[in-house]
Parts: C-alpha cells; structure tokens; sequence
C-alpha cells in the first residue's frame, strides 16, 4: 500500500486489452493483495501469478540490526542496512502455501521495520517457488554495486542451491534508471559463469503511463510531504506502467532469451487458492457422539431446560427442522463452538447480550443459551438466518460486556489454539472526500480550496458520499445532484486541478488496520491455511487476507462485540443488592410492566439503549408503547430509510387511532391480516416480506429470502426475473393483475429499508431491561449509567442534568461514602473517587482498605493518620479537599486549604517509616501507629463561584451547583435548542441556530496569514461544545470572549465527516436577572382531564423547568375553573410543542 496505484479491475482491463495471458503480482513484503487479485484475474480470463517482493535479513531473521558490507549509502544494503530484496513466485499450490508461509514466519519472527526472510527459512519452504535476484535492491546487484562481485557470485550460488536449478532466475529490468543499468554487465556475466536463466520484467506501480501523476500524488499522501516538496520520496521517472509485449521485446532486443522466460514462467505457474471448505474449527464431542449427536442432544436438553412446561409440538417441530439443515450443511460443530463461548462467558459472570443480528432466529440458538428470545413467541424465521436454499456460513454476533471482551477473545485462543485464531486485517479505501483533502494538500492549495469542493459534493445517504467518478457519469443515480460540483470544476482551474489528482487517489488503498470486533477461528493451524503477520505494536496475530477472504476460504469469522450497556446492566444489578438488598435477575422479567411502558411513553429514555436521542424520545411520546412489539418496532423504525418514506410516524398515528390502518389492497385484506396485523398493516420487518411471499405466492420461506435479497438490489433484470415466478403463485392462488400488481409495487421499497425483526427484538431486550431499571430502580440505573460514561464529559453533563430533573441528588465525593466509581446511597449518588484529578486507582483502593479496616474517618487528621504514605501525597490530598471529599466532616475546603501541608508533613515521615518497619526484620518492636493528629482548622469558606471553579477543575463538571441554574429559563426563551440536541444531531448542516450557555474556555490561536481566532468552549446543563470565532466575528466579540461568562451564540452548524462544526456569527450576553412572565395558562375540557392525562402534563412540565407559574383552566359547559399546578416551567416553543402533542393545537391560552 505504500507506493501501489494500480486499481485491480483497471489493471485486468488493461492485460485483457493487451492480449496478454498472465499477469503477476508482487506485493513488498506481504500478500494482502493476493485474494483481490486472484478473483478479480479469474473472472478476466487472466492467469494469475501470485508472488511477493520479499525482505530478506543481511544475517539471520533473528538478529534485529544494521548491516553494513561496505561504507553506507544507497549502494549498500536497503533500509539503512535492515533488508535486501527478492522476487518470489509461486509455481504450483505446495509452493503458494510455502509462499504464504514465509510471508507469515517473516512477520512473525523476523520483523525489523519490514518483516524478513532469511536463507533458513527460504531452505526450508523453497519447494513449489520459482525465485529471481529481484530489484536493484536485491543481494546480488547491491553486492554487485560495491564492486564484491566474489560475493555476489557466492549469493547467487548459494540462492540456486536453495531454490533448485532451473527455479532461480537472474531478474533484468529496464525503467531507463542508472541503478538498473549500473551492474547489467556484471549480472549478465555472473549469469553465465552460473549458468542462471535471464528473466526480463516490468516494475508497474500503476496501470497506465497517464496514471503516473496520481502515483506522485500518492507518494505524498503517504509520506505527508507535497509535490512541490525537492526531497520528497519520488520515482526517477514515469515508466512504471503495463508495457505491451512489442515495448518489452524492443528493450531486451539484445538478450531475447530473457522475454523467452517470461513466457516459460507465466506457462509453468499454476495455481488455485483454497475456497468453499469447511475450515469452521473442530469441537471435542464426549465419546460416542458425534458433532451431530451431540448438538441434537444438547438442543433437546436445552430446550427443556429454558421452557419447561412451555413447550410445544410446534417448538419440537422447529427444532427438528432446525437440527436437520444445521447437519445437512455440515454446521453442527459451528453451533457447539458458540455455545461453548457463551456458556463460558455466563459460567465467568461476563454478561452476554440476548442476541443481534439475525441469530435469535434460531430455535436451536435459543435451546443452547446463545439467544434469549423464543422465535416462536416473537414471529422470527429460521429462514432469515439459515436459509436451506442458499448455503453461506451462519454468522451469530456475540455481544459481552465491554471491559471484558478480551477475555472472551483469550479463552477462544486458548480454547482452540494459539495458531488456530486471529483478529481480521481492513484496508482503509480513499474516498471521494478524502481524496479531494488529500490532493488540496500535496498540491500545496490552502484548506478552503479543498473545503469549497466537499461542501459542493451532494450529501452522504446513509452514510454513502457519491464517488467522484459518480459526479460525471450521468449513469450514476446521484448525477443530478452533482451539478454545483460540476460547475465549480469547469469554471475554476485550482478546483479541476484538484478533482483530477483526486480522481487518481480514489480507490486506492491508504493504510491497514484491525476489525474492531471480528476475530477468525480455524479447524487447521493457520499458517496452513492463510498468510498472517503480527501487529508490532502489541504482538497481535492478524490475518493478511480480509473478512471477506477469510469467509470465502472457509474460515469462521465470529464478532466479539464490547457493549456498553451489558456493563451499565451489570453495574445497577450490583449496586441494587448493594443499596437495596434486592436480588434482580433481568432473564426471569416478564415484558409487561406498567412503570417501564409508562416510562416510554413520556418519553423519558435518556440513557435507555437504543432509544436515548432527542427525536427519538419525541417518537416515543407520539407512539406511546404499550408492549414489546412497540419496542421492538420502533427500533426497527427509527432509520433513515423508514423515516424517508415516514412510516415510523404512520406507525404511531395508526397504534393511536389518529389515522387509518389501510390496507394494501382490498383482495390482500385477509390473507396479510396475521403477517401485518402486529404493525398496523405496515411492512416493518423483513420477516414479513418474506412471511407474505410464502403466503400469497406460494414460495417457500428459504425461496422468500431470497426473493427479499433480490427485492433489496434493486437491480431491474434480476426484478423482472423474480417477477415472473411471484406472479405466477399469486395468480395460481386467486389474485388479480392490479392486485399483484399493487403487491409488488409495495414490496419493492419496503423491503430495501425493511429491519431484521430477529435484531431489533434482540436490541428490544436490552432497551426493555435499561428502560425497566431506570422506571423501577432509577438512583442504582443512573449511578451505573454515570459510571460508564465517565470519560465522556459531554455525556456525563447530560445524564448528570437528567438526575436533576428525576430528583436524584448527585453529591460531591466523599472520602467515608464513595466507592471508586459513581455510587447509590439511599435515593442520591455518590460521585466517584476516581472521578477526581490525580486520585489514582491505588490512592482509591488505599482509602478503602483503610476504611474498612481502621474503621470511619472521624476527622481530617484522623484520616491522614489512618492511610498509608501513598495516599499522604500533596497533590493527592489538595485535589480531594477541593473536590469536596472531607465535606461529611463540617469543616471547609478553604480552612483545609490552610492547614493541609503542614498536616502531611508532620505525619510523612512517621508514615514512611511504617511503611519500611513492615519489611524490617528488626523494627517490629519500635515501630508504633500514626497517632491522629489534632488541627485547629479555620473557618471561613470560598464563596460559590470559587467552589465551584475549583469543583469543575477537579472532576471535570459541576456537581453540587451549576452557575445556569436558575437562569435555564432565560437560556430557553434565547436559544433554539439545548447543545446536546445539536450535537444529537437537532439541526441540519448548514442552518444557523442560536445556542446558549457558560464560556469554559478560551484558546486564542493566530492563523498563518497573520489573522486572530479562537476556539471557544460553551457549555450547558446538558453539554457543551467548540464554538469557532474566526477573525471577522473575533474581532468584533474577543473583548467579551472570557471565561464563567453566560452568553448566547448563534452560529452556522456545518457536518462533515461525521464532526459538528460550530461557527460563531454573533453573539450576545444575556439579561440574567430578567424574572419570568405571568403564569402558563392551560386550558382543556373537563372530560379531558383524567389520571395519565394529568400525569403526561405533570411529566412535560418538570421537564422544562424553570420560575414561571402554570396554572390549569377546566372547561366544563362554559364554566371555567382554574387550578395553580404545582410546577414552574420555562416557557418556550419545545414546551408548546410537547403540550400540543397530546392536548390538541388550541390548549394555551
């Protein structure tokens, strides 16, 4: 990937334009290209002819040093003195093993900087490998080039010894570069007096001599210099294309015999990767038992065990039918395998999710314990997973609590072998954006040039950015959206200069990196199987080939997902027993309590999985679930393309009566009833596609899949075909033209956009469990959920505000009360210890162990005398007293503030002798405890904003206050929204929106042109932001631009790249002691006014808090009759909103 800008289908195209009948490649040091190149060449008509550029040790792959055989320089041995160079080709498959052998070992033990061969190595797995002396970097012209002609000989000898005569070539190339021609005389006699073979080859870094420019480009990109750079890293000249076979001919004119084996090897390299085998690993079954008899067993046993007397001939059926596609496609050990993981992850106590993806499909899953959703109960279909009709490896997702999913990964190694598992390779592709950065910079154009043309570039759609070569190519479907781009291109000649290097870039690959969930296991030893190498920066073993490679071979690619809510999930569950004494167990919860559905419908599941952000919390309010199928749509609903075609608000006003459930077609009435009746005659879920293709149609469920997968394409050929077979069953069934007609034209847009049901009921479980903790146990939830954000400040704003409104209390830390993380004592929170600034886990555990074996801090100095010298740090003790953590002792941070380091001085050296008494053989006797020291502690305290200044900079947030509070309501009737629901995406790109909130920071930065700027930090109850004033807007503001200052900005929102820029335009500051108006007045009829009516008022209310009255006017037959509501609020349009949502548009008087 460092200098390669040749794009594989191009390359084919260009060898198939040619005539030619083969083609290599070489790739430095590895093969990842190999299985790209291979499929891409087959499907051609090309031969391909698989090899590697390989680094070869100066000495043994062992030795991690420098050599060098005469002075230095470039005439010496390659990376300063680490590697020499060397072509290897594979013949036939025992040599393309042996290739991807030596490409393995020499990363995994002969890395130094490049991974390394050495001759030890090359003896031992020369069989099936055709060698040559390679690039001018090889041993032989380096030795050549120093004038060791002796030594070049001997290398030469020796490397035919090892590879065989007939197999090692001496390689001649032509790029009309001096250190080619520099030793082509001494290489041709050496040939001789060795009687070596000549073979001409071509050097092509990019496919065309056109695409040279590009190539220079990416040079840069990938050494971070610019074209106009002199010392760039660059090729001599622009000859590293595909040569045709009359170009080659002519520049070996004088040794024919050279081109003569090009041929000769391209004739004699035969070679077929490993594809389709059941490489899934072996599972040790008792004795007896097959991998089949055994997963039967265990199944039935299994399902006995989970149901009981729930079960039914229906569930024995589908098992039954389940077990006999698993054996009939050879997957029964794939099954045992997962089940065994899960089983282990549940025997350790790591918490694993009930299932993603398709899996919970599976009644056999289920029976094993590796889902935890009946598929009957809840319509899933076996077909969605494993479909009879179509054979692919099953691909179950396990999701483990995020701290420790590595021990999931380490018991799988052990497992099943050390050389049996690894993390999957990714190779990150330039993108159109990217590209278009990437050629701003190594062309030397300033930022906005390359800024100007991707803002032009047509929006991402589901996260997908038009290609550039889409941009002009009227055949693309986004091409009408391209047109601002087009023009910008034509009309200015630095943007066409940009997008042209940039159409070079993209598609090219950038750098390699590591799935971040997957990991591959195998039946056979790796190295047997696949080349793989070994990440330096850690040991991990990694495959070369990617996921998609992996799984053609044969390979399991199993995910090993961390999620964070299992953790939260974990967590409350403890801090429960902990507060509470209550044992919950979230498995044995049925899905119908009325505080969890109530919960949902108020829309207050800020922090609950899944349904956290601002519009969907609107979504829930206007759906207001009532059972787990409302869950579990709504999940399924809340995307882009559902929300495109509004089905997700179609759903809630048809569960809610405000419009009709209208049917597909009249004729489909009753036979889509069952299917759609769940979903108010929407097709929400694939399995519903599926379901109706069976029903109306006649097709089998496996058939149906594959009818929803072609559905999904979109491609009108296959569409046309697929047409054909539906109509007929219909037809065959009863049905009219219009309705099939109708049916199919339904079909096709939902099914593109359609949600797995198995997944979204998975993720129902869980976003049911966090909803039913914060509806039943909300102090123990939010204490959990404050823990596993802790290093999110953003977020902890965010759920700290949303305790504020529930009413739980979030206390400062406290040195007798708090744990290391955040805890529940009683119905508030206890901030964590090490939540504060240079408090260390080890300080924490120390303060604890002294704690509970010394018993209660009584004082300040009881404290110091009790901990051990660790914890007596200067710094250590500072930032506990200014976080608050002495406040349970009634005496004051500033009194503390006076006395401290004298306090720890006269307890250090007592301490520090302790400390070694306890390893002395002779102290024992003299040293005696730390006698609690006595202090006169002053009075007098910081005022708030002190405190609080202090309490920020040493956990990050405001605890105990906040300076907003009080002032929410002013900030509400100025802004347009809270920060956090910008940031949850509130606003689209480009729209200007006021926000409000305290100055935190100020970095005031000077551009390269000499202008003044600043990046500005603004943050609210509920988050906080980077606000950019760039010199125009500095200017006329960076006098008011200071920190604890309440302002209010508004500014352009821009997003790019998945990143919120924020651009300050103007900005204001405040009337702060503005009081609030007269009262709310809301009015509804009398009838109206019942219990939930009430309690969804109430609700609205506490969340728009505030200082203005409310009061309620009832209608009952033209009398009315007012009530002063309990609640002061803030009045602003969202309240409105919310009020109107449920009260009818005319409630506010």
């Amino acid at each position: 990937m460092l200098d390669g800008a040749a794009r594989v289908g191009d390359l084919m195209d260009e060898v198939v334009r040619q005539g030619m009948s083969a083609i290599a490649m070489t790739d430095h040091g590895n093969v990842f290209g190999a299985f790209d190149f291979y499929k891409s060449a087959i499907k051609t008509g090309v031969k391909p002819i698989i090899g590697i550029e390989a680094y070869v040790a100066p000495e043994s792959r062992f030795e991690k040093k420098r050599v060098k055989w005469a002075d230095g320089g470039e005439d010496d041995v390659s990376g300063g003195g680490a590697y020499t160079h060397m072509t290897i080709l594979a013949e036939n498959n025992i040599g393309l093993r042996n290739l991807f052998r030596l490409s393995s070992i020499a990363s995994l033990e002969g890395y130094y900087y490049k991974p390394r061969m050495d001759r030890e190595i090359l003896a031992n797995y020369a069989t099936g490998l055709i060698a040559t002396t390679g690039c001018p970097g090889g041993e032989v012209q380096t030795r050549l080039r120093m004038g060791a002609y002796k030594e070049a000989l001997k290398a030469a000898s020796d490397y035919r010894d090892i590879f065989g005569a007939g197999n090692f070539y001496l390689e001649i190339m032509d790029h009309g570069i001096e250190i080619e021609s520099r030793v082509k005389s001494d290489l041709l006699k050496l040939g001789k007096e060795l009687g070596l073979p000549l073979l001409a080859t071509n050097d092509l870094h990019y496919t065309l001599q056109s695409d040279a420019p590009a190539h220079e480009a990416l040079l840069c990109v990938q050494s971070g210099s610019t074209l106009a750079d002199p010392k760039r890293f660059k090729f001599d000249n622009d000859s590293f294309y595909i040569k045709t076979p009359a170009q080659m001919r002519e520049l070996f004119k004088e040794i024919p015999e050279s081109c003569d084996n090009t041929l000769l090897i391209a004739e004699r390299c035969n070679v077929t990767l490993r594809e389709g085998e059941n490489l899934l690993p072996a599972f040790s079954v008792p004795a007896g038992h097959t991998e089949d008899s055994w997963l039967k067993s265990e199944a039935e046993l299994g399902l006995i065990a989970r149901m009981g007397e729930r079960v039914t001939p229906e569930h024995h059926s589908r098992l039954k039918y389940e077990l006999g596609v698993m054996e009939k496609m050879g997957f029964p050990g794939y099954f045992l395998v997962v089940a065994d993981l899960v089983a282990h992850a549940k025997k350790v106590g790591i918490r694993v999710g009930p299932g993603r993806g398709s899996a919970p499909g599976s009644l056999v899953a289920y029976a094993l314990g590796i889902t935890g959703l009946d598929p009957l109960e809840h319509g899933l279909l076996f077909e969605r997973f494993l479909n009879p009709e179509r054979i692919s490896m099953p691909d179950i997702d396990l999701d483990f609590d995020e701290r420790r999913r590595s021990e999931m990964i380490r018991y799988a190694t052990t497992k099943y072998g050390e050389d049996r598992v690894a993390q999957i390779i990714t190779y990150g592709t330039i993108k159109s954006k990217q590209a278009i950065k990437d050629s701003t910079r190594v062309l030397g154009y300033p930022y906005v040039v390359g800024e100007k043309l991707t803002k032009a570039l047509p929006p991402s759609v589901m996260g997908k950015d038009i290609s550039l070569s889409g941009v002009f190519d009227p055949k693309d479907d986004r091409y009408g959206e391209a047109g601002e781009f087009r023009t910008l291109y034509e009309s200015d000649s630095d943007s066409k200069r940009v997008v042209d290097t940039a159409r070079g870039l993209e598609g090219l690959k950038r750098q390699w990196g590591v799935h971040a969930a997957g990991v591959i296991l195998s039946r056979e030893p790796l190295l047997d199987v696949i080349p793989i190498h070994r990440r330096e920066a850690d040991g991990a073993i990694i495959t070369q080939f990617d996921m998609g490679a992996c799984e053609a071979t044969g390979l399991l690619k199993m995910d090993f997902l961390g999620l964070r809510n299992l953790s939260v999930l974990d967590d409350a569950l403890i801090n429960i027993k902990s507060n509470q004494g209550i044992e919950v167990v979230l498995e044995d919860l049925t899905l119908d309590d009325k505080k969890t559905y109530d919960l949902l419908a108020r829309g207050d599941t800020l922090g609950v999985f899944q349904l956290d952000g601002g519009p969907m919390r609107a979504l829930l309010r206007s759906m207001s679930p009532d059972s787990f199928q409302d869950i579990s749509a709504v999940i399924a609903l809340y995307r882009p393309g559902p929300m495109g075609e509004n089905a997700h608000n179609n759903y809630a006003d048809r569960k809610n009566s405000r419009k009709p459930v209208e049917p597909i077609h009249p004729e489909l009435v009753e036979a889509l009833s069952e299917i759609l009746g769940d979903t108010y005659g929407l097709i929400v879920y694939q399995e519903q596609v599926m379901a109706i293709a069976q029903k109306v149609a006649g097709f089998s469920l496996g058939r149906a899949d594959l009818l929803r997968k072609a559905m999904g394409k979109k491609d009108k050929n296959i569409l046309d075909k697929e047409y054909v077979p539906f109509e007929a069953g219909m037809r065959k069934n009863g049905y009219s033209t219009t309705a099939i007609k109708r049916l199919w034209d339904v079909l096709i847009p939902f099914s593109d956009y359609a949600f797995n049901r198995a997944h979204s009921a998975g993720y129902g479980i869980v976003s049911y469990w966090t909803a039913y903790l914060k509806a039943n146990y909300p102090t123990e939830y939010m204490a959990a959920l404050l823990t596993s954000v802790r290093d999110d400040k953003d977020k902890s704003a965010l759920y700290l505000s949303e305790c504020r409104r529930m009413g739980i209390k979030v206390l400062e830390p406290d040195i007798n009360e708090s744990d290391a993380e955040y805890t529940p004592c009683g119905n508030d929170i206890r901030f964590g210890l090490t939540a504060i600034r240079n408090v260390g886990e080890g300080v924490v555990g120390s303060i604890k162990t002294a704690r509970e074996s010394k018993g209660r801090f009584t004082s300040f100095g009881d404290f110091l005398s009790k901990v051990d010298a660790q914890v007596c740090n200067k710094k250590t003790i500072e930032s506990l007293i200014k976080a608050g953590a002495f406040g349970s002792m009634g005496v004051t941070r500033k009194g503390l503030m006076a006395v401290y380091l004298e306090a720890i001085d006269s307890v250090i050296e007592a301490k520090r002798a302790e400390a070694i008494g306890q390893f002395d053989l002779f102290g024992g006797e003299n040293i005696s405890h730390v006698e609690s020291l006595d202090l006169e502690i002053p009075k007098g305290e910081w005022d708030k904003s002190m405190l609080l200044s202090y309490e920020r900079e040493m956990l990050g947030l405001y605890v105990s206050d906040h300076p907003l509070l009080g002032v929410e309501h002013i900030l509400r009737s100025s802004t347009d929204m809270t920060i956090s629901e910008l940031v949850d995406e509130g606003a689209q790109s480009e729209s200007m929106v006021t926000i409000g909130g305290l100055i935190t920071s100020v970095t005031r930065k000077v551009s390269r042109q000499g202008a003044s700027w600043a990046v500005v930090t603004v943050e609210d109850l509920e988050g906080s932001i980077e606000v950019l004033f760039f010199a125009k807007t500095y200017n006329q503001y960076s006098m008011s631009l200071t920190e604890d200052r309440i302002v209010t900005v508004r500014g352009r929102v821009d997003r790019r790249d998945d990143a919120l820029r924020f651009t300050a335009v103007e900005m204001s500051l405040p009337e702060i002691s503005t009081a609030p108006l007269g009262p709310l007045v809301i009015s509804l009829p009398m009838s109206q006014c019942t219990p939930p009516v009430v309690e969804r008022i109430k609700e609205i209310l506490r969340s728009h808090p505030g200082k203005r009255e409310v009061h309620l006017q009832l209608n009952e037959n033209g009398v009315d009759t007012f009530m002063k509501i309990d609640a002061l609020v803030t009045a602003s349009p969202s309240l409105s909103a919310d009020l109107k949502s449920i009260l009818g548009p005319n409630c506010l008087v």
